[in-house]
């Protein structure tokens, strides 16, 4: 369980806060208008934003000043972050070992992962050879072999066409389903939180709202969601 404790933001005149409670297992979507917020509330749970007040707490233990690597989560971001001078095996070797030392069993770790996202064939080709929805791949495969608990996506699927982000979506359903982690996802897009979702945090006018059950919410959505979706 991750407690986001009464957290506040700051970034020049930007503020944004949050009080909630994440569960382990649960897939939550992120979602609500450009600039409110969502990527930075991301950002902030992966130690890459600065919290002005407030804490992280998981599973007991105060994590805020944790460093990055040492939090229990993995991020996703929309540019899948590959090295394009690195083989597909080594892009997601780094997830294990950054100086890409690994033993035997580590690099059974990386094949294993390639399997299951259907890349063995491309083991050694380099990113730029790939396609968009097999780059996701890639980055969904070094995730897969970091194991964390909490699994953060900031859109990385937001420049696939509807098939392939929808085949990409299945796939992270299945991965985050055999490893028990929780998914926090942003997306803009309704159908997303549709197909994938269990609850939403609706992150507008400087708040990021304590998650609501996805289902009930699309289908009857207060004022100011209803203005965002259209």
């Amino acid at each position: 369980m991750l407690r986001i404790e009464k957290v506040e933001i700051t970034l020049g005149s930007f503020r944004l806060s949050a009080d909630m409670t994440l569960e382990q297992g649960r897939k939550y979507a992120v979602i609500g208008p450009s600039g409110a917020g969502k990527s930075t509330l991301l950002g902030a749970l992966g130690g890459f934003v600065p919290l002005t007040a407030g804490r992280l707490v998981w599973q007991g233990q105060d994590i805020t000043q944790a460093a990055p690597g040492a939090r229990p989560m993995t991020m996703l971001f929309q540019d899948n972050n590959l090295f394009p001078h690195l083989s597909v095996t080594q892009n997601v070797g780094l997830g294990i070992n950054p100086d890409m030392r690994l033993s035997a069993e580590d690099r059974s770790r990386v094949t294993q992962a390639l399997e299951r996202v259907g890349l063995s064939a491309y083991a050694d080709k380099r990113p730029g050879a790939l396609s968009g929805g097999q780059q996701g791949r890639v980055a969904l495969a070094r995730v897969l072999v970091q194991a964390r608990p909490l699994l953060l996506l900031d859109e990385p699927f937001a420049a696939l066409g509807p098939a392939l982000r929808n085949e990409m979506l299945d796939l992270v359903q299945d991965l985050v389903a055999e490893t028990g982690a929780a998914l926090i996802m942003v997306t803009h897009a309704p159908d997303d939180v549709r197909r994938i979702a269990d609850e939403v945090i609706f992150v507008a006018g400087g708040v990021a709202e304590a998650p609501q059950p996805a289902a009930a919410l699309m289908d009857n959505p207060p004022p100011e969601l209803r203005d965002y979706l259209g």
